[in-house]
């Protein structure tokens, strides 16, 4: 069963001749982690855009959950659908860790005390200590962060996350802890995630990879047996 199915996908910006990305065809399935690899214009960040309804295809088409893309409201889609992971976080700096978990509930309309307890829940499933959960993103450190982030991910309810670099300002070992937390969430909650990266070890520990060049997808890896 997947959650996203990408068909004869074609995208060229207006006023180029040059398609960035030509006849890729991919299915991303629940419950599983993807690592979208390559060299810096291979089209990896074009197509995390269009997977996100940022922009359109100009040839073939992206369906969620059997539907068409291009059928679906954007702004109800990025809300409901589709969350996202940054490189440089994207917290909000004057709301603790707590609050930045807390708002895309409470823009969704649950109750405050409700989403206070939601985000505690998730702070502690992604192995934020209780101790850091009423700081600051600038008194935390960058695994902290981003622990932050994946936890805001989850709270948007959403069933698919793009990842963009979420390993980029990160160590070594905060990485690979941060790489083991996506796949354990989407096993666990039955989450797509899609990883965006240039780094070999992320993207290793990614349950499928694949290979962007050129525009195309040129090959798909599995780490699973």
């Amino acid at each position: 069963m997947s959650v996203l199915t990408v068909e004869n996908l074609g995208f060229t910006y207006p006023g180029s001749r040059k398609p960035v990305l030509k006849n890729v065809n991919a299915t991303f399935a629940p419950g599983k982690t993807y690592a979208v690899t390559g060299p810096s214009g291979s089209g990896k960040s074009t197509l995390l855009s269009l997977l996100a309804g940022l922009e359109k295809p100009t040839e073939g088409r992206i369906t969620v959950d059997g539907e068409d893309l291009a059928d679906l409201d954007p702004d109800r889609y990025r809300r409901e659908k589709v969350a996202f992971v940054f490189q440089s976080y994207q917290l909000m700096p004057l709301l603790t860790a707590c609050e930045n978990v807390a708002l895309p509930m409470e823009m969704r309309g649950i109750p405050v005390s409700e989403a206070d307890a939601r985000a505690k829940e998730l702070l502690e499933s992604v192995g934020l200590p209780e101790s850091l959960r009423r700081r600051f993103p600038g008194n935390l450190s960058g695994g902290e962060q981003q622990r932050v982030g994946i936890a805001r991910s989850l709270a948007s309810g959403a069933q698919i996350i793009l990842a963009d670099e979420p390993t980029g300002n990160l160590d070594d070992e905060n990485s690979a802890a941060i790489m083991q937390l996506l796949r354990t969430q989407a096993a666990k909650r039955d989450f797509c995630v899609i990883v965006v990266t240039h780094d070999e070890a992320a993207a290793a520990a990614c349950d499928r990879r694949l290979r962007m060049h050129g525009g195309s997808l040129t090959a798909a890896e599995g780490t699973e047996g």
